[in-house]
């Protein structure tokens, strides 16, 4: 375990513009511990620390769906996402930077991550066309068409006032050929620079990160990955991950590629996961996540805890007294009975997924803040070994 301390920038870049490596900004990572390849860190933005390992909760219309966010704030998150292409169409980024910015629209004082876009070049690509110059879409709102490009992406994250902004990437769903994978993954790399110098207009203070491609193929992904750390930005992500592959295919990527990145720099791994996945990717050295399951599954009667998933439909919850944990801090896991979320889900009220929605949320939050003083303590691998037991022993009882 190594002591707190503030590492030292990467070198500025050879060419003579500002790059995001060499700014002077409100941005930084510091690293604080590591326990094996497990971190701990902070990362300062305009709008307040990140603790990480951190888990980012989805808001991708500038919403966390049934929550405000003051409950959003209270699950323990410092930071969520928002969706450059849904906030694009819906209600117009320029129409977000004339009412203040996104912190403002969505009463969100806390730290912004925007995703470029480059998720729904796969999830809607039966209405798009990828090109060098970028994506066309046909809008899913209203069929119009509509271009996004590595420098609108851009332009429309500048807009909405993000902390972090994503570089424009194509994803691919797995598996896909070899021919197909180092296509999208040089398409993104050449997207990367297109966006880090569209970026230079960003105002001082915000942040870019570049997106790693090259699918399950481990030799895409480390040329990838030193293409876009020679090029210098603030921050790395892995993008196509959980995408159809099974998850050892998916550790096996995050095992080659993290050792690769810049240590000094925060690493990302888009789109995941299950507290399994969360758990067995910060043992590899990620520091960053966010997914839909745990706000998507509480919409559908599925709670997360530390003894694995309970799905509320299920009748054996009809006469069951016992809450989803008597022993959580949050409160809607302890003072509300499984029988009345069981009711509230057969029922389909609204508060039955703004409850579990909240569970979730909470235990997203607890087992993030879990990792981090485990790893400040260098009890890592007890952590994960005790948090693998309790998912296995399941919900049966608590006591």
């Amino acid at each position: 375990m190594i002591a707190a301390l503030d590492l030292v920038p990467e070198q500025p870049m050879k060419e003579e513009r500002r790059s995001p490596a060499s700014m002077p900004d409100a941005f930084s990572f510091r690293l604080l511990a590591t326990d094996g390849a497990a971190r701990r860190g902070e990362i300062a933005t305009a709008h307040g620390t990140v603790a990480t390992p951190a888990f980012l909760p989805i808001g991708t219309q500038a919403t966390v769906k049934g929550l405000a966010p003051e409950a959003v704030r209270a699950s323990g998150a410092d930071v969520v996402l928002a969706n450059t292409y849904h906030l694009m169409l819906r209600p117009g980024a320029e129409r977000i930077a004339a009412l203040g910015g996104l912190h403002r629209f969505m009463n969100w004082p806390r730290a912004i991550l925007t995703d470029s876009g480059g998720f729904q070049v796969m999830s809607l690509s039966e209405l798009r066309k990828v090109e060098d110059k970028g994506v066309t879409f046909r809008s899913h709102l209203d069929g119009a068409t509509v271009e996004l490009s590595p420098e609108r992406a851009i332009e429309v994250q500048n807009l909405l006032g993000s902390d972090i902004a994503m570089q424009l990437d194509e994803c691919l769903q797995l598996p896909a050929s070899h021919a197909e994978l180092r296509r999208a993954m040089q398409l993104s790399l050449a997207w990367a620079e297109r966006s880090k110098r569209a970026f230079e207009r960003a105002p001082q203070g915000n942040a870019l990160f570049a997106i790693v491609q090259g699918g399950d193929d481990t030799g895409l992904r480390l040329e990838s990955a030193r293409v876009l750390t020679d090029s210098g930005f603030h921050g790395y992500a892995i993008g196509g991950l959980a995408v159809g592959e099974p998850q050892q295919v998916m550790l096996r990527i995050i095992e080659a590629v993290a050792p690769a990145l810049p240590a000094q720099r925060p690493r990302y791994l888009m789109g995941v996961g299950t507290p399994e996945d969360l758990v067995e990717a910060v043992a590899r050295g990620i520091d960053m996540f966010d997914c839909v399951l745990p706000t998507r599954n509480g919409r559908h009667g599925v709670a997360f805890t530390r003894f694995g998933s309970i799905n509320l439909k299920n009748a054996r919850h009809a006469e069951d007294p016992r809450p989803i944990d008597e022993s959580s801090a949050c409160a809607a896991a302890r003072d509300y009975s499984r029988a009345y979320l069981h009711h509230l889900v057969k029922a389909n009220e609204m508060l039955g997924a703004i409850l579990l929605t909240t569970i979730n949320l909470n235990y997203y939050q607890e087992l993030m803040a879990g990792m981090r003083a485990a790893i400040t303590a260098g009890t890592f691998a007890d952590f994960r070994a005790a948090a693998r037991e309790g998912w296995a022993r399941g919900d049966v009882t608590t006591s």
